[in-house]
């Protein structure tokens, strides 16, 4: 898998809502609201599923109806295409 560049990122958020690239770079990130925790977390497990078909896990954190995400290829060094995909896939589900 290799690191998309700057350029390739920047044109690859274009198309994703909501999504930030890190200030290093080496990821993008964001931030889900639900009604409540059962919502949250169903999200979650959805994510959960693709990401262990994907072998590609993201880094998450979750406090009742909040969950935060954050996406690298950390074997590249930065984000992949499989980062693009993945988040992607998370916004089909909101």
């Amino acid at each position: 898998m290799t690191k998309l560049s700057k350029a390739e990122i920047d044109h690859a958020l274009q198309a994703l809502e909501g999504w930030a690239l890190a200030e290093d770079g080496l990821s993008i990130a964001k931030s889900f609201r639900f009604r409540d925790f059962n919502a949250a977390f169903g999200f979650m497990t959805r994510i959960a599923l693709m990401a262990d078909k994907m072998d590609h896990h993201p880094e998450w954190f979750n406090v009742y109806n909040k969950v935060e995400i954050t996406l690298s290829t950390h074997d590249a060094g930065g984000v992949t295409d499989k980062d693009i995909t993945l988040a992607k896939f998370t916004d089909t589900l909101v």
